[in-house]
């Protein structure tokens, strides 16, 4: 069986996915595709994906293949970088059941179609070598933390903000794994007590998804919208060490300014260190990285810095998903005067058709006021 449609290709699947629809298949460039970059290409609702690279390396065991496929997604493995030298934005291409890719009936190139058993099977052999690339995680810390002075945790330089932060809780949104979820049920706390909203690059999109406005946005801004930085949120640019920042040349192009951070570290890093240093009474984390496999997905090849980070914040910081389970909204003074004005009414009703209860009700009245002298 063959399948058509119109070709959209990008080297950056997070970047690819914006311009992507129902119409489109989408061609990739992505060893070892991760979750976030799957459920993306699943919420666009693509007809197929090639992939000019492996889907799974055997590195670590990537899920974004499984998510693809249980999708009904045909998934192209390792088609080679020819298919993005001979395919253009918008052309018409084909697919058929054998991984052939063409293109006005010629052959542009081949791959292999990965349905759901192959791609368990390729993630069970990489399972088995997860002890030899958490050795090699543990030893890219250690040689990190070797090298990095303790400038994360003593004497850190923090720009200047004109948010308020002392005093109030903060919640520090990623765009990770089931952060729309974990926003969902954060709704009531997030109404309730009015934390900072800050959001690391693409989590001010997520932020604004969910119905709020974030008041920060920081990260080296390549994976947030237009829209998101317009929105009025204060900026803060996530630099190199050596103080370059090449979003400075996107924020001048529309008209905006930012303050820059220049540390080696993660965006997320620097988001919960900011909430630390300017005071925060609470910093709430949603969506950040938390395991070996999430840093692995992020192509992070060890997490020293946000191993210090923690460390230094530990006293402060809880996890989304901790704060969805513990946190019960309390009501609102409206919501008690209904259902107290809901109580009254049916008592009210009760008596007035019950004449039994007011004779009851007349009699205690009358020794009430026998008892008083009235």
């Amino acid at each position: 069986m063959t399948l058509s449609g119109i070709a959209l290709k990008g080297k950056k699947t997070k970047d690819l996915v914006k311009r992507l629809g129902p119409e489109n298949i989408a061609i990739i460039d992505h060893v070892d595709i991760d979750r976030i970059s799957a459920d993306s290409l699943v919420a666009a609702r693509v007809k197929a994906v090639i992939n000019a690279s492996t889907s799974i390396s055997g590195r670590y065991p990537n899920v974004g293949p499984t998510i693809v496929v249980q999708a009904d997604i045909p998934l192209i493995d390792d088609v080679g970088e020819a298919v993005f030298a001979n395919i253009q934005d918008g052309d018409e291409i084909q697919l058929d059941d054998d991984g052939t890719i063409s293109c006005d009936g010629k052959t542009i190139a081949r791959g292999t179609v990965l349905d759901a058993p192959q791609v368990a099977q390729l993630i069970t052999a990489a399972e088995l070598t997860m002890e030899g690339e958490m050795e090699q995680f543990v030893q890219n810390t250690v040689a990190y933390l070797n090298r990095q002075s303790v400038s994360l945790i003593y004497d850190l330089w923090v720009p200047d903000i004109q948010t308020p932060i002392r005093g109030r809780q903060a919640l520090v949104v990623v765009r990770g794994y089931e952060y729309q979820r974990d926003l969902q049920a954060l709704r009531p706390y997030i109404r309730e007590v009015k934390p900072v909203m800050i959001g690391v690059d693409g989590g001010a999109d997520a932020i604004i998804e969910a119905g709020f406005v974030p008041e920060i946005i920081i990260g080296d801004m390549d994976s947030v919208s237009d829209a998101a930085l317009l929105s009025g949120a204060e900026l803060i640019c996530h630099a190199y060490e050596d103080g370059t920042c090449p979003s400075l040349t996107r924020l001048e192009s529309l008209g905006l300014s930012a303050v820059t951070w220049p540390l080696s570290s993660t965006s997320e890093d620097l988001a919960l260190l900011l909430a630390w240093e300017k005071k925060a009474e609470l910093i709430v984390a949603l969506g950040t990285h938390s395991n070996l496999i999430e840093y692995l997905d992020k192509g992070r090849s060890g997490m020293a810095s946000s191993f210090l980070v923690r460390l230094k914040i530990g006293t402060k910081l809880v996890d989304a998903k901790g704060v969805s389970k513990l946190y019960r909204a309390a009501p609102s003074y409206w919501q008690v005067i209904i259902v107290a004005l809901t109580a009254a009414l049916v008592v009210i009703t009760i008596f007035a058709l019950s004449a039994p209860l007011r004779d009851s009700f007349n009699l205690l009245w009358l020794n009430i006021r026998a008892n008083l002298g009235l």
